[in-house]
């Protein structure tokens, strides 16, 4: 079973922050595959999807994003899922607004969800899709900024990368991770 998790914070008042750009794209790959997140287990929302290429499991932690690697550690043990069989979807400071940047390593990059699933998982290794948020304007702090909405003018990147995002995902499930990079890094 492959596993795609989507991070952010849970409730309406997170809802389309920058923080919660993982959650949109398992949104859109649920509402894609018609398999609405409606398990409740670990910490997390999930769904099992049952596709041509095999067992898909997408997943929404609701520990708050600093609090992830908990919802992932458990579900990841009791369903025997191994680290190579997930990708995690996050947002990047780094990047410029709706830019991706796959890879099968690293650091956390001072993103706390990626921290505690470094913590949780025991590894630095796992596939992770960052989709880019810019940095904050001048005088903004950086929680407020990815606490806060996308604007009017940015919404058009934000769904084109959440789409991608999706793509990417989709092609992981058949092909290696490396090609995956290969063919949407930068995009």
């Amino acid at each position: 079973m492959k596993l795609i998790i989507g991070l952010g914070n849970p409730g309406k008042t997170y809802a389309g922050t920058r923080h919660n750009i993982g959650f949109e794209v398992i949104d859109f790959l649920a509402d894609k595959w018609n398999s609405p997140l409606t398990q409740s287990k670990f910490k997390g929302m999930y769904s099992v999807i049952h596709r041509p290429e095999g067992k898909v499991m997408l997943l929404k932690p609701l520990t708050y994003m600093n609090l992830s690697g908990e919802a992932v550690g458990a579900l990841m043990d009791y369903y025997d899922i191994a680290i190579e069989d997930i990708v995690v979807i996050y947002d990047d400071l780094d990047l410029p607004t709706g830019q991706l940047r796959l890879r099968q390593k690293g650091s956390a990059g001072g993103h706390n969800g990626i921290k505690s699933l470094i913590h949780h998982l025991g590894s630095q290794q796992f596939n992770r899709m960052r989709i880019g948020i810019d940095r904050p304007p001048a005088g903004m702090k950086v929680p407020d900024y990815v606490l806060s909405r996308f604007s009017k003018d940015e919404a058009p990147e934000v769904e084109e990368a959440v789409r991608k995002s999706a793509e990417a995902c989709e092609f992981w499930l058949s092909k290696p991770f490396i090609e995956v990079m290969t063919k949407f890094n930068g995009t």
